[in-house]
């Protein structure tokens, strides 16, 4: 692993971490009004609100727990057990944290209010006629426009939830609970590609991050949630395909690549961390293009049922582009959140992952010196004369892979605030960068102290 003595500038880059969080914060309340960001706490949509609640035992305990026990559990608990306990793990944490805003405000009616999807549950008696007429309702002006998060999104997330109901399974209660179910299980699907392409070792140490991260204060109960973890299952199969595994693997990605462009226009920028998966293949570089005729046949899946029911994805999306500056995004003020972003990223992966991605910087900054390569997993690993293993250096491509992504999105002036939900499938992508870190358990308070600290002292908006 990197060297003891960085813990000093490990520590440094949290303290500039702070100080963006603070400077963000102090501009947003002192230098801007509402009316300019329109978030109540900023750089946080939410406000002010110190309270308890039913969780926060729980979510004492769980913290407690993880802090204690979990990279010990992690390092040795068999894989396959791993797994499931990170889950579960997940799970509790989410689910108490949840429950610290109550069942109601915290679960069942965070996806009933007017501008989230629930919302428009009545209007898809018929889906198909729906679909087709989808795109006549994004704009403000329209007529029986679509609430903001409808009107923002492909039809894919209202669609699941409209399904959910058709099952019988209405209502906010049962919606809250799957988000948060199907959300849980993304920090498995980060293990399970960290392990293909960097090691079991640096996923087992990266396993209690995963659990415990700051996210969890939005991953319960925000659609994103969900759709961080689709997004993560397309790279873990992206992962196990490019690494060995059979070539299905490779469609089943594919498929879920297709479904999540379906549930996030800006999630279309997880190409830049498939590319680096496919970079970081070990199949070699003559076997890979076999990969992209599964690849590519499962990814059209979705665009085409879709298109076929008479969605148009693109039109849709300029339609967004227009209906996003009618809106908020048209008062919002570019130059404050290009930087107030960063500062929500900081909120939601926490300070320990800011000190990982330092670490992460250094692996491959060395890794370059040495004239090393990454792309390529055999010839990394044969390279690695001066002791730092070409796991290390696969694991760091992988995280700069989602930075980049994420950083893409914040230039692109299309995440004008709300990152703390909109950025919760990159988020995931920058937590393994705490595998990096030694003194886990230090890291591990940081960690859950920041997140008990955001859900008892801010009333969030998700």
């Amino acid at each position: 692993m990197t060297r003891p003595h960085s813990v000093s500038r490990d520590l440094y880059a949290a303290a500039a971490a702070v100080l963006l969080v603070t400077a963000a914060v102090l501009v947003g309340r002192y230098v801007y009004t509402y009316d300019d960001l329109i978030v109540g706490w900023p750089p946080l949509l939410g406000r002010w609100d110190p309270h308890l609640g039913p969780g926060t035992p729980a979510a004492v305990l769980v913290a407690v727990g993880v802090v204690a026990y979990g990279p010990a559990v992690a390092a040795r608990l068999p894989w396959r057990a791993l797994l499931p306990a990170a889950w579960g793990t997940a799970l509790a944490w989410t689910w108490s944290l949840a429950l610290i805003d109550g069942w109601e405000r915290g679960v069942a009616g965070r996806l009933t209010t007017r501008q989230e999807y629930l919302s428009v549950i009545g209007r898809w008696h018929d889906i198909p006629a729906t679909l087709r007429d989808f795109n006549g309702h994004i704009l403000l002006h329209s007529p029986d426009n679509w609430p903001a998060h409808v009107a923002g999104h492909p039809p894919g997330a209202t669609l699941a939830y409209v399904l959910l109901e058709r099952i019988g399974l209405g209502g906010g209660g049962w919606a809250g609970a799957l988000t948060i179910t199907v959300g849980a299980t993304g920090c498995v699907a980060v293990l399970v590609a960290v392990r293909a392409l960097a090691g079991e070792r640096l996923a087992r140490r990266a396993a209690p991050f995963l659990a415990l991260a700051p996210a969890a204060v939005w991953m319960g109960t925000s659609a994103d949630g969900c759709f961080a973890a689709v997004a993560a299952w397309a790279v873990a199969l992206l992962a196990l395909a490019v690494t060995g595994r059979p070539l299905w693997w490779a469609a089943g990605s594919g498929l879920l690549f297709g479904l999540t462009c379906y549930l996030s226009y800006g999630l279309t920028l997880f190409a830049v961390i498939a590319a680096a998966v496919l970079l970081l293949g070990r199949r070699g570089v003559r076997a890979r293009p076999v990969l992209f005729v599964p690849l590519l046949a499962g990814a059209a899946v979705v665009p085409v049922a879709f298109t076929a029911a008479g969605f148009d994805w693109w039109e849709a999306y300029h339609l967004l582009v227009t209906r996003y500056y009618e809106g908020a995004a048209g008062v919002r003020p570019y130059v404050y959140w290009v930087w107030a972003n960063l500062a929500c990223t900081v909120l939601i992966t926490g300070l320990a992952t800011v000190a990982g991605l330092r670490r992460a910087g250094g692996v491959l900054v060395r890794r370059r010196a040495k004239g090393g390569r990454v792309a390529d997993g055999a010839g990394a690993a044969s390279a690695e004369a001066d002791g730092v293993r070409a796991g290390e250096a696969r694991l760091a491509f992988l995280v700069a892979a989602g930075l980049l992504a994420l950083l893409a999105a914040d230039l692109s002036g299309m995440s004008k605030a709300e990152t703390e939900r909109i950025w919760l499938p990159f988020a995931l992508w920058l937590l393994p960068a705490c595998a990096f870190l030694t003194r886990p358990r230090g890291w591990l308070t940081a960690q859950a102290v920041l997140a008990l600290l955001l859900n008892h002292l801010v009333a969030t908006g998700w």
